[in-house]
């Protein structure tokens, strides 16, 4: 998972006598997307058509449906550009520049700082920073975390916020094999999804996209991938480890389950309470079931032997030199602490919480009582998420128009306030400031029944209004969340003082360390900003026989027929009845050796020639231990290929003119009409 500004050049040189130039990793760069709601993707054609995963665009989906209109379930086809849906909150952005300010963020801390006024130090610099950044460029700026604190860089971004559905298949051909098959290789999934980039209401002019490989990537090719994968903890600390591993993975496991269990019983409800929670279900079985993977990975005491050894020998490296070890020697023991001391707390850290609730009123309140607080206070000095530069997606988050469906609110707050109640017990200040002596079910009711929040104009109005609106708000909602917000806040800073300032300054030596010992041989653990991956195709051994690098169209309809077409194995009435137009033979899914996690989902897979192969939406199941460790001798990235989706759209879903934009043929009514709107 390596950063633009250092490419594996070596690596690819000695192993597969390629060397990609500048202008093919600016190119790359240049066409890959970050999705605001979490995913990848790609621009794939001049008219500012993004492709990614139906489950990335999932959420919108949701969002743009109606009781009469489920475009989840049924898809959606905008044959001309006029049909286009804008999304109502979805943010895509292209990572433009990139500075290294690591100089600049650590000569803020002084001398004789306590590592609690050196975290502060550090964050108030960031927040200048991204200010100046905004301010000089109008780019959307974030100051990123590299190697845990060795190294901050500053990203600037070109953000768009005009983002329109074109395509997506339904969700039963997206997702086929539903959540048995999770996680599993061999597949069979049509998991793609496209979107198009409008600016001052015209499609945009892509310069840079990846043009279409329709024959796509055959076993043994190198190929690319360049993406956002979410978060790894390759970099962690032993004593890290063993918290993740005996603390926050079983307890995240058991509020993702109890969860999932409120929102089941809502479902069952009837077909409407079914559809509203069906986003939310998928996405919670998604984490269960990766979280589940990376505990048994953490469980395995061969994985943290391997961990141990490898601490122990930096460590030794670092002994042997006295002034390694004067420097970095002691952050090993510093960050042990450090967690000696979150494992006493974690319990009201885990707790005493709203967002845990995936209630969007609860955090649409709490960022509003945030926000008029904050903005009042130097900038330099706000919490993370509301600082001058981070203002305008607060703003667009909070006056989002998406649905807001009550009842199933009611369930998801009922349901986190049950679970505080039961971890922290019924005198804990939390619990007492949040439930009052009533029970979460009528607290809940009570908040959802009375608020008018799910009202984009009354948010509006409260975040314009600032402090005195808020004060002033009779909304029982909006003084729920002035109610528990200073305990959260307690909390918050404690965390800061005693975890979070230990982690960085100590992460930050390690980090040093390993680049006294290492050099820039070595890549940052994943952060949710651009990388590029490199591998092969290849299969893999897999329960004593041979996992195939792709898979075909036949496949698919072999393992419908093998479960009598019994969900999760059905298939959407369309592809059933066209079963017979399409061509077999043609590869559907494959794997590759790249290395990639939650986060790289949508990201396009690219041969030599920066063409577009394929897209990345999932991993096989032994891949959830790269979470900690990366294993090429199984871990597998699983991609929709090229041909499969040309295949589909031609044959599935009568979208020619789609299939034509993707090949960049002429002839597309659909690319006419956007060049003519972009004359006018």
């Amino acid at each position: 998972m390596w950063t633009f500004d250092n490419p594996p050049l070596a690596q690819l040189r000695e192993r597969y006598g390629f060397t990609p130039t500048q202008d093919w990793l600016d190119h790359v760069r240049l066409a890959s997307v970050r999705f605001s709601d979490g995913g990848s993707g790609a621009f794939v054609s001049p008219n500012g058509l993004v492709l990614t995963n139906h489950h990335v665009a999932l959420t919108q989906l949701q969002k743009m449906s109606t009781p009469e209109k489920d475009y989840v379930r049924d898809g959606f086809y905008a044959r001309t550009p006029r049909e286009e849906l804008k999304c109502p909150d979805l943010a895509l952005d292209v990572l433009v520049q990139m500075e290294d300010v690591t100089a600049r963020v650590n000569a803020a801390v002084r001398p004789g700082m306590s590592e609690r006024e050196a975290f502060e130090a550090r964050r108030a610099e960031i927040a200048r920073i991204e200010r100046e950044s905004r301010e000089a460029t109008g780019l959307h700026s974030e100051v990123v975390t590299l190697y845990h604190g060795a190294e901050y860089w500053l990203y600037r971004y070109k953000r768009y916020t005009d983002v329109r559905l074109v395509f997506a298949p339904e969700q039963q051909i997206a997702f086929f094999g539903g959540d048995p098959d999770n996680f599993t290789y061999p597949r069979y999934c049509l998991d793609f999804a496209l979107f198009r980039v409008y600016e001052n209401g015209k499609p945009i002019r892509s310069e840079h996209y990846l043009k279409w490989n329709s024959r796509g990537a055959s076993e043994g090719e190198l190929v690319f991938v360049s993406g956002h994968p979410g978060r790894t903890s390759r970099w962690l600390t032993v004593a890290q480890l063993e918290t993740l591993r005996d603390i926050v993975y079983p307890r995240t496991i058991k509020t993702l389950q109890h969860r999932l269990r409120a929102l089941r019983q809502y479902a069952a409800q009837g077909p409407e309470p079914a559809r509203q929670a069906a986003e939310l279900i998928f996405s919670l079985e998604n984490a269960v079931k990766a979280y589940v993977g990376e505990w048994n990975g953490l469980r395995d005491p061969a994985l943290m032997a391997k961990k141990q050894r490898e601490e122990e020998e930096l460590r030794a490296r670092l002994a042997s030199r006295p002034e390694w070890q004067a420097e970095y020697g002691s952050a090993w023991a510093e960050i042990a602490a450090a967690e000696a001391r979150y494992r006493e707390q974690a319990v009201p850290l885990l707790y005493r919480s709203v967002r845990r609730s995936f209630s969007d009123l609860i955090e649409h309140a709490l960022t509003l009582v945030r926000y008029a607080t904050e903005v009042k206070k130097p900038d330099a000095e706000r919490l993370d998420g509301f600082h001058d530069a981070q203002l305008e997606a607060v703003r667009f988050r909070v006056l989002s128009p998406a649905p807001i469906y009550p009842g199933l609110e009611e369930v998801l707050i009922a349901a986190s306030l049950q679970e505080s109640l039961e971890e922290l017990g019924p005198n804990d200040p939390f619990i007492e400031a949040a439930l009052g002596g009533r029970s979460p079910e009528v607290v809940a009711r009570e908040l959802v029944r009375g608020t008018r929040l799910a009202d984009v104009a009354v948010r509006k109005a409260l975040l314009n209004g600032g402090e005195e609106a808020l004060a002033a708000s009779p909304d029982p909602l909006i003084q729920w969340a002035r109610r528990v917000d200073p305990i959260l806040r307690q909390m918050q800073r404690w965390f800061e003082e005693n975890v979070a300032s230990v982690r960085q300054a100590a992460g930050a030596k390690i980090g040093r360390a390993r680049f006294a010992v290492f050099g820039k041989s070595v890549y940052p653990d994943a952060t949710f900003t651009l990388r590029l991956a490199y591998g092969t195709v290849r299969g893999y051994p897999m329960n004593g026989t041979q996992a195939p690098p792709k898979t075909t169209f036949y496949g698919l309809f072999d393992r419908a027929y093998g479960f009598d077409r019994k969900p999760p194995y059905h298939l959407p009435a369309r592809v059933w009845e066209r079963r017979h137009r399409l061509d077999l033979s043609t590869p559907l899914n494959f794997v590759s050796t790249c290395d990639i996690t939650g986060g790289n989902s949508g990201s396009p897979v690219i041969n030599r020639q920066g063409e577009l192969v394929g897209v990345i939406f999932d991993g096989n199941i032994e891949s959830l231990v790269g979470n900690f460790v990366y294993v090429e001798e199984t871990n597998r990235a699983v991609a929709v290929h090229s041909a499969a989706i040309l295949e589909a759209l031609r044959k599935l879903y009568e979208a020619a003119p789609l299939a034509d934009e993707l090949e960049g043929k002429t002839s597309a009514a659909r690319g006419a009409s956007a060049r003519g709107r972009r004359a006018r």
